[in-house]
């Protein structure tokens, strides 16, 4: 509840993802404060194993975003050096090793992330992503602006990671940088209530990451918001897409 009396509409929102096992939505923290397990299966090293465990590292981000407790796992056999290494480079935090997990340690849900179609199929909720059609990206492409690339559709939508996809991102990345440098100069303000709450209403619905980049394309232009709300909606919302957006602060003379 506000100061002044009103509801805070993101004060109880509730992150909600759909069940890849039957389709329905399921709160991914049904106890307050209970302990999430995620739990990221990627099945080899591959592109879609990246965009698996970017998924992963999405949906432990929205979790702490919300207060939730998380203890994030990666269940890799076959390529985990391979996968880390790749991983690090987009920017997903390491994810401790799931082999020797022990389960039961008091969590109030598990989540179990998992490629779409012919992956593996774990007891319990499973939140299902999309394969990458490209055998690998860019040699020389920026990985945060593939990570990027890789957000811009949603993990239920297959995504190409072809030259054209990657070279939008970069341009946007590079953009955004340089605007909340920018926006950093002036004077802070708070983040709109009505911003804050879009940007928690696309991302606890079911992570719809495209819905909080549409957010912050209208944050970008949109009249009459002063520009240090701009700023600290920017860097608010990269707590979730973790894109390094604060990245080029300082170097504006």
């Amino acid at each position: 509840m506000a100061a002044d009396g009103r509801e805070c509409t993101y004060a109880r929102s509730v992150l909600r993802i759909i069940d890849a096992r039957t389709g329905q939505p399921v709160d991914a923290a049904p106890a307050r404060r209970g302990l999430t397990r995620v739990e990221a299966h990627t099945e080899g090293f591959d592109v879609t194993a990246l965009r698996v465990l970017l998924a992963a590292d999405l949906l432990v981000r929205a979790l702490e975003l919300g207060g939730t407790p998380v203890w994030a796992l990666l269940d890799e056999s076959r390529q985990p050096a391979e996968l880390r290494a790749g991983a690090a480079a987009l920017g997903i935090r390491p994810f401790e090793d799931g082999g020797n997990a022990t389960a039961g340690l008091g969590e109030a849900q598990v989540i179990h992330v998992v490629r779409e179609g012919g992956g593996a199929e774990p007891d319990g909720v499973r939140l299902a992503v999309a394969p990458v059609h490209s055998e690998a990206p860019p040699e020389d492409a920026d990985p945060t602006a593939l990570r990027l690339a890789l957000l811009s559709r949603r993990r239920s939508v297959p995504v190409g990671l072809d030259a054209e996809a990657v070279a939008d991102a970069q341009d946007t990345l590079m953009r955004w940088r340089r605007a909340v440098a920018g926006w950093a100069r002036q004077p802070s303000r708070p983040i709109p209530d009505e911003v804050r709450a879009e940007l928690r209403t696309a991302w606890e619905d079911d992570l719809d990451v495209p819905g909080v980049l549409g957010v912050l394309r209208w944050v970008e232009t949109a009249p009459d918001l002063p520009d240090g709300a701009r700023f600290e909606t920017y860097a608010y919302a990269d707590r979730l897409l973790g894109l390094d957006l604060t990245h080029d602060l300082g170097g504006l003379s």
